[in-house]
């Protein structure tokens, strides 16, 4: 069984087209993105490393971390927007970035411990079981190699945020885009991230600003937060 939800899938496949629009449904991930680049490159200094992207989409992350100098393979189920991000490297000239339609977990049967860096960002809470994510991200990863995750909280707060706020007040995303009961608890992703051999070496909140349109990094992980993770030597 493949661990991903077709509904899900349709979804981003349906809106694939849009992926690379900064006015799109996709605004607040171009908005967000030098964010979470930034934190990353500083962490695990991406000039040179092979980078895994699992759960790319239209290739926002996965792009930049290769013009930051990775060589970068972005992963996906969503067919359509693999050849979005395809698209969108061949138009821009980026070079050191490739993708591919391939599960997670069948990546790792195939080429464990060959990735320097992995990330997976605003991916596992849209399949039916993130934990087998996160073991997979750990098996790719090389002895010594960064895993980063990204996801939203689950409490009241995050509910009210991400999807009364975002949804149906101010419209950053289409409502339907997230379902709380998939929502993960920082202390929920540590055991996964332990179990699978990981160690935590920080985190981060992400917070956003209705009125100035700004979004930020803080300590505050209540609602959107982001985890470092190493695979020990």
């Amino acid at each position: 069984m493949i661990n991903a939800d077709p509904q899900e899938l349709a979804k981003f496949s349906d809106l694939a087209h849009r992926w690379w629009d900064p006015d799109s449904e996709f605004r607040p991930l171009h908005q967000i993105n030098p964010l979470r680049l930034e934190w990353i490159d500083r962490l695990a200094a991406l000039k040179g490393k092979r980078v895994l992207d699992v759960g790319c989409g239209g290739g926002i992350l996965a792009d930049s971390m290769a013009r930051k100098g990775a060589d970068v393979l972005g992963i996906d189920l969503a067919g359509k927007a693999l050849k979005v991000a395809q698209l969108h490297a061949m138009e821009a000239g980026t070079t050191g970035v490739e993708y591919r339609e391939v599960a997670a977990e069948a990546l790792a049967a195939e080429a464990p411990g060959q990735f320097d860096v992995v990330t997976c960002m605003e991916m596992m809470e849209h399949v039916p079981d993130p934990s087998s994510i996160v073991q997979a991200c750990a098996t790719l990863a090389k002895p010594g190699g960064w895993v980063f995750f990204s996801t939203i909280n689950r409490n009241a707060k995050a509910f009210m945020f991400a999807i009364v706020g975002a949804e149906y007040l101010l419209k950053l995303l289409p409502q339907g885009t997230h379902e709380y009961a998939r929502f993960i608890k920082p202390s929920e992703l540590a055991q996964w991230a332990r179990s699978a051999g990981l160690a935590l070496e920080g985190t981060r909140g992400m917070e956003y600003n209705p009125l100035t349109g700004r979004y930020w990094l803080s300590a505050d992980t209540s609602v959107n937060y982001l985890f470092a993770c190493r695979k020990p030597l």
